[in-house]
C-alpha cells in the first residue's frame, strides 16, 4: 500500500520508546556501577508551547548528532485535534488523486485483506488523528506538535521530526519519495529509511554519549513494548493486522537497519549513502546484510499483455509489487504472524497486476513471484494455497489439477496456483472460458 508522504510520529510509538530508553540507560549504568540517571525531560512539567521556543536548540543538538547541517530556518507549530484532522485531509487528498486512492483500496480488497465495504480515507484520518504525536510536512517545510502530548515526551517529538527536517534540508525527502511513487516496496524501503533513522537518531539522543551501535538489538528491545502501547489505541488495536504490521514496520525495522548501518559503518555521516543510494526493496530492510554488502537481489516481469486483457468489462488497474513486507502481511493476516516471517524471509521478486470490473464490484489478478529456491516456492506454494481456502470459502478443486498447477472454482471465478523451478505464479477471478489461456500463459512465463 502506497505511503502519506507526512512523517508521522505515533503516541503509542512514543510511550514504548521512552520506557525502552529508561530500561537501556538503567542497564547502562548499572554496567558501569554508576547511580542511575535521569531520564525524565527537564520540561516535564511544562506546556507545549514552552517547550517548542527549545525546537532551534533541539535542532542543533540533532544536527550534531547526526552531522546533517542546518540549511534553512525551522517553520513549526502547534496543533489541536481539529487542526491535525485538518491537515491530514488536506495532505491525503495531496498525496493521492481520487484514482490513486480508489486503486489502493481495490488492491486491498482483492487480495482479501479488507472488506469490500472498507473506507481507505476514512480508516486513514481516523488512525492518524489518534495516533499523530507530531509530524514534519516536506511540502511546506513546518513541524507540526500536536497539542495533547504528556510533558515528558514533547522533547521527543521535537528530536524526531527536527531529524526529518533536517533530513529534508539535505536531501529533500518529497523528491525522495516520489522517485519510486510507483513501486509500493520500495517506496515502504524508503520510508524506513527515513522513520528508521530518525527513530535512531531520537533514541540515540536519549543516551547521551553511549552509543546506540553498542545496544542489544533495537528492534528486540522496542518490537514487543511498541505492539503493547498501541494496542491500547481503539483504532489501532482494530485495524486488520496488514495495516498495524506496515504502520510500525519503517519505525521497528527502519531503526533496526539503521543501527545494523551504524555497527557496520560507524559513525551517522555514513548514512548519507541511504539518501544517495538508497535500498530498492524492504528486503533490504528486514535483511540488512542484503543491502550493507551489495547483494543483487533479481527482478520479474509480467508481459505487456494477459488472457484477462481480452476479458469484457475488465479494466487494468494497476501493476506491481508486494515485496517481502507484502508477503509478509498478507500470509500473516490470513495464517499467522510467525508462519509469515519464516516463508516471506525466502522471497527474491515478485510482481502483480490488478484488474477491475466496475459494474460487477468484482476483481481479477495474476501475479509472479520468485523464490531463493525450489524448496523455497514449494513452501509458499503450499502456504499460499492455505491463503487461498481461507479467502474463498467455497474453493473447489478442479479435476484438471496437477501436483505442480492447482486450478480451483471459486464464486468470483477460478484460481490457479503454478509452481515452476523457484517461482511460483498464480491468478485469481478468472472466468472459465479462460482457464486454458491462463494455465498456459502463465507456465510460458
Amino acid at each position: 500500500m502506497r505511503r502519506l508522504i507526512l512523517f508521522v510520529l505515533f503516541v503509542g510509538f512514543l510511550a514504548a520508546q521512552s520506557l525502552v530508553g529508561r530500561s537501556a540507560s538503567l542497564a547502562l549504568d548499572q554496567q558501569a556501577s554508576q547511580p542511575p540517571r535521569s531520564t525524565s525531560s527537564s520540561a516535564s512539567a511544562a506546556n507545549p508551547q514552552s517547550v517548542l521556543a527549545q525546537a532551534d536548540s533541539i535542532l542543533e543538538q540533532m544536527s550534531r548528532l547526526t552531522g546533517l547541517p542546518i540549511k534553512a530556518p525551522l517553520k513549526k507549530r502547534i496543533v489541536s485535534r481539529p487542526e491535525i484532522r485538518k491537515l491530514l485531509i488536506r495532505n491525503l487528498h495531496t498525496e493521492y488523486t481520487p484514482r490513486e486512492l480508489h486503486v489502493q483500496e481495490a488492491t486491498l480488497r482483492a487480495f482479501g485483506l479488507v472488506s469490500r465495504t472498507f473506507d481507505l480515507e476514512k480508516f486513514l484520518i481516523s488512525f492518524y488523528t489518534e495516533q499523530a504525536a507530531g509530524f514534519y510536512d516536506p511540502r511546506t517545510k513546518t513541524m507540526y506538535m500536536a497539542d495533547w502530548i504528556p510533558a515528558d515526551t514533547q522533547q521527543m517529538v521535537l528530536a524526531h521530526e527536527l531529524t526529518h527536517a533536517l533530513q529534508d534540508q539535505n536531501f529533500n525527502l518529497q523528491r525522495y519519495m516520489h522517485v519510486v511513487k510507483h513501486d509500493d516496496d520500495a517506496e515502504a524501503a524508503r520510508q524506513a529509511v527515513v522513520e528508521g533513522y530518525a527513530t535512531a537518531a531520537m533514541f540515540q539522543r536519549m543516551l547521551g554519549s553511549t552509543s546506540l551501535a553498542v545496544l542489544p538489538s533495537f528492534g528486540t528491545l522496542i518490537g514487543p513494548l511498541i505492539n503493547q502501547q498501541m494496542a491500547e489505541f481503539p483504532v489501532f488495536s482494530k485495524a486488520p493486522f496488514f495495516f498495524r504490521l506496515e504502520a510500525l514496520f519503517p519505525y521497528v525495522q527502519g531503526a533496526s537497519f539503521i543501527e545494523k548501518g551504524l555497527k557496520q559503518d560507524g559513525n551517522w555521516k555514513d548514512l548519507n549513502k541511504l539518501f544517495t543510494s538508497p535500498p530498492t526493496s524492504t528486503k533490504d530492510i528486514y535483511q540488512p546484510d542484503v543491502y550493507f554488502n551489495h547483494a543483487s537481489l533479481p527482478t520479474v516481469q509480467l508481459p505487456a499483455r494477459t488472457p484477462l486483457d481480452s476479458v469484457p468489462g475488465l479494466a487494468r488497474l494497476d501493476e506491481n509489487s508486494l515485496g517481502e513486507l507484502g508477503l509478509n502481511a498478507l500470509m500473516g493476516q490470513f495464517l499467522s504472524e510467525e508462519r509469515a516471517k519464516a516463508v516471506s524471509a525466502d522471497w527474491l521478486a515478485d510482481r502483480y497486476i490488478l484488474y477491475e470490473d466496475d459494474a460487477k464490484q468484482s476483481y481479477a489478478l495474476v501475479a509472479r513471484s520468485r523464490w531463493v529456491n525450489p524448496e523455497a516456492a514449494l513452501t509458499f506454494d503450499r502456504d499460499y494455497h492455505a491463503v487461498l481456502m481461507q479467502k474463498y470459502a467455497e474453493l473447489t478443486a478442479d479435476p484438471r489439477s496437477t501436483p505442480e498447477c492447482f486450478i480451483g472454482h471459486t464464486a468470483s471465478g477460478e484460481v490457479i496456483l503454478l509452481r515452476a523451478g523457484s517461482e511460483v505464479r498464480w491468478a485469481e477471478g478468472v472466468p472459465q472460458s479462460k482457464v486454458h489461456a491462463m494455465v498456459k500463459w502463465l507456465s510460458a512465463l
